[in-house]
């Protein structure tokens, strides 16, 4: 199944945020989370991921410091600011009312559906 862009771009900041309640984490970590918790379903590039590291980072929702990797390498690793967990709260309750209109409207279209006639059946 292919998930549109826009639906892609709309879940990343509350999914970067969730993934840094965990605790910090860098971007190929990131990447590799969210395609894990979606089943393989997102595929999330550098390009995607950076810009909005950079962005979240600027709106002071994480903060980014520098370290090692296990092999010595430097590595930037973000984590969640208090400010962060408040958007993430934010972010949480806007899903859920839209969650719940979708599953509304899917309800009413399935009692919707149950109740229509079926047309072109066979009588005996």
């Amino acid at each position: 199944m292919e998930i549109p862009k826009d639906l892609v771009a709309a879940s990343a900041a509350p999914l970067v945020l969730s993934i840094l309640t965990d605790g910090p984490s860098y971007g190929y970590a990131i990447i590799k989370r969210v395609s894990d918790l979606s089943g393989g379903e997102l595929e999330w590039t550098e390009g995607l991921l950076y810009p909005l590291l950079h962005r979240l980072e600027r709106q002071g929702h994480i903060v980014g410091s520098w370290g090692a990797s296990e092999t010595g390498r430097k590595r930037k690793y973000y984590d969640i600011t208090s400010d962060g967990r408040a958007a993430l709260a934010d972010h949480r309750s806007q899903w859920r009312a839209v969650a719940a209109a979708l599953e509304e409207s899917w309800g009413s279209v399935k009692r919707s559906m149950a109740a229509a006639p079926i047309t072109g059946a066979v009588t005996a």
